[in-house]
């Protein structure tokens, strides 16, 4: 029997038996890995960044075939056809509208309209103040733990901060360094109402990446991560090899015919014209106060992870991961993680209460 103190609002919010969200992770969380989530009692968030329209409507009806219980859809807020994707998902009863950067207002407004649940992901208290002011439900608070392109303030710092700034008004998720049921009770301490975990799913049986590439996370210490800018302009905790070293090395010159090159891959892959992707990068300039170099580089991110994490070119590609990679050391089920997560949070209750 769950404790009490760990069903939370959020739980109640979403629709899940347990305060656990496996992140929107591109290229990882597919529909197979989302739905087992959803099944074993947490939020599954399925990752459309790197989906075509296309290949969106068949990933949702993949999770419906799979599983009738609440899940969620990342996306991008500079795609042009964000609206489209929005009404995929008011149609086929997506339960949370998940983003990696803030929607406009707009946007905001029309996904709770039609009952989704907002929840964008930010990495500082005053990005959660926007937001909250704009009308979401709930954010996802990543401390510089986290994996992927993250801040620079740890999760014990950001997160009772952005509590104390507008969990009067939203539901905070805690995201960065969370890996077992002792840190959901630490989460929930600070005020949190879930926690949200993506390097610790990608280490599931359920994650699409290969099995090599899962032996190369397991092999990796805590120490064997790097926050770096030379993969595509902006601050994103990957696995430290010697590709990542060479870009460290080399200035954005040097960089910018691979940048080139994968923009132009990425646009093939997820079927984005030449006019969408220039305005994706104007979007992009302007809302995060990018150079033109920069936004350039960005396309690097993508196509980069997917080398390693679909394709296993590990060689060529890098390996986003939060620094907690170096306390998992083995590859459960998705139920067997999630049930483990919430028995460790249950005798840590217990224990505390004696």
């Amino acid at each position: 029997m769950t404790h009490a103190a760990l069903h939370t609002t959020f739980c109640d919010m979403v629709g899940v038996r347990y305060p656990i969200v496996q992140t929107g992770m591109g290229w990882v969380a597919g529909p197979r890995l989302v739905a087992a989530t959803a099944e074993a009692g947490g939020l599954g968030i399925l990752a459309s960044a790197t989906m075509t329209y296309e290949e969106l409507v068949t990933a949702i009806g993949e999770v419906r075939s799979r599983t009738d219980l609440p899940f969620g859809v990342n996306m991008r807020t500079d795609v042009a056809d964000v609206g489209d994707r929005v009404a995929l998902m008011i149609d086929n009863g997506v339960r949370v509208a998940s983003f990696a950067q803030a929607p406009n207002p707009a946007l905001i407004d029309r996904c709770r309209k039609a009952g989704l649940v907002v929840m964008p992901t930010i990495g500082a208290r005053r990005h959660a103040e926007k937001v909250a002011e704009w009308g979401v439900d709930a954010v996802i608070a990543q401390g510089g733990e986290g994996g992927g392109h993250t801040g620079a303030v740890p999760t014990s710092l950001l997160t009772p901060a952005v509590v104390d700034a507008v969990g009067d008004r939203v539901a905070v998720v805690a995201a960065g360094g969370f890996f077992d049921g002792r840190g959901l009770v630490a989460a929930l301490a600070y005020g949190a109402s879930a926690i949200a975990m993506g390097t610790r799913f990608l280490l599931t049986r359920e994650s699409r990446v290969p099995d090599d590439v899962k032996r190369l996370y397991l092999q990796t210490p805590v120490t064997g991560t790097v926050v770096s800018t030379a993969v595509d302009g902006a601050p994103q905790r990957v696995i430290r090899t010697d590709l990542v070293d060479h870009l460290e090395k080399s200035g954005w010159l040097r960089a910018l015919p691979r940048a080139l090159a994968n923009a132009h891959a990425f646009r093939k892959e997820t079927d984005t014209t030449l006019v969408a992707l220039a305005k994706e990068g104007a979007a992009m300039k302007k809302g995060n106060e990018l150079s033109w170099p920069q936004v350039v580089m960005a396309a690097n991110a993508p196509m980069m992870t997917k080398a390693a994490l679909v394709d296993g070119r590990t060689d060529v590609g890098v390996l986003p991961t939060g620094q907690v990679v170096g306390a998992i050391d083995e590859l459960p089920t998705v139920e067997e993680l999630i049930s483990r997560i919430m028995d460790e949070a249950g005798a840590v209750l217990d224990r505390l209460g004696a």
